[in-house]
């Protein structure tokens, strides 16, 4: 177990994912929580995740880890 809790500022959930932002590219990607910790990624439990949206014109990638169903 990692032990990293959600990035959200009130949130103590344990965090499942990462968010990066690609700003090129006006994408926010929420990926499988990172092995180390980013100062360009922001960790987020399952909920958090899920409820995940962009500002207008911005696209959400959510990759999702085989045999997780998420």
């Amino acid at each position: 177990m990692l032990d990293r809790q959600c990035s959200k500022s009130t949130c103590q959930r344990e965090a499942v994912a990462t968010l990066t932002y690609v700003y090129a590219d006006s994408m926010a990607v929420v990926g499988p929580l990172a092995p180390e910790r980013s100062p360009h990624g922001f960790d987020l439990c399952a909920d958090h995740a899920d409820r995940l949206s962009a500002p207008q014109g911005w696209r959400v990638v959510r990759h999702q880890t085989l045999g997780t169903g998420r």
